[in-house]
């Protein structure tokens, strides 16, 4: 488990305008919510959040939130980014109990070289990059390593092979596809279009072919005359 700190700003106003001002002193608007609590908005430090969400556990850590008088420990439910700027814009915090399941997405990172893919031009495709999951705040893994070095073309790894650390269980299908050891794809040769050229070619030279004799008959027809 991995566990901060972080003091937040209440009373912070709302509306697009208010919120991009705060972003601009360095500041991001939130909101704290959940456990019967009325939701209530709040600002953190840039920087602060930084600290905070920089340990192993990135996202998924536990974050003690001193908001007023009170300290919450919270989770991230919701982060939301600048789509150019990738920068942190919103974010959500949810209060926890250290002994209540919660459902978190957890990356998935993968670990070792896949040789006889490789030797066989394949690819490694990988399908699924985070995992949701049903565990504790404290048992909350900061990763989930998936060992594909021993893949040929062909093999599928699911969900259903992972090997989970206690008190965590996945929480979709255990079917779906986290790797997929594929071939590499083979570029089809133009045999259509060539054919279909040829057949153009056949074909103007029979128009000709034809033309030509229907020149010789009219000349032979004139002579005649």
């Amino acid at each position: 488990m991995s566990e901060s700190t972080l003091v937040a700003e209440t009373g912070r106003p709302t509306g697009s305008r208010a919120s991009g001002r705060l972003r601009a002193a360095g500041k991001i608007p939130g909101v704290l919510y959940g456990h019967g609590l009325t939701p209530v908005p709040l600002a953190v430090g840039r920087r602060e959040l930084r600290h905070a969400l920089s340990g192993p556990a990135g996202v998924n850590a536990v974050v003690q939130l001193k908001v007023g008088a009170d300290t919450h420990p919270t989770v991230v439910k919701d982060l939301q980014r600048d789509p150019v700027r990738r920068t942190v814009t919103h974010i959500d915090f949810i209060v926890v109990r250290m002994d209540e399941e919660i459902t978190v997405d957890v990356p998935i990172v993968l670990e070792g070289e896949p040789k006889r893919v490789l030797s066989d031009n394949g690819v490694i495709e990988h399908s699924l990059q985070s995992l949701a999951v049903v565990t504790t705040p404290a048992d909350i893994p900061p990763s989930i390593t998936v060992d594909i070095s021993e893949l040929v073309i062909g093999d599928v790894l699911r969900v259903g092979d992972l090997v989970l650390p206690r008190g965590v269980t996945a929480a979709v299908d255990p079917d779906t596809p986290i790797v997929v050891a594929a071939g590499a794809a083979v570029e089809e040769e133009p045999v259509a279009e060539a054919a279909e050229g040829e057949e153009g070619e056949g074909e103007g030279e029979a128009a000709g072919d034809t033309e030509g004799a229907a020149g010789a008959a009219e000349g032979g027809a004139d002579a005649s005359e």
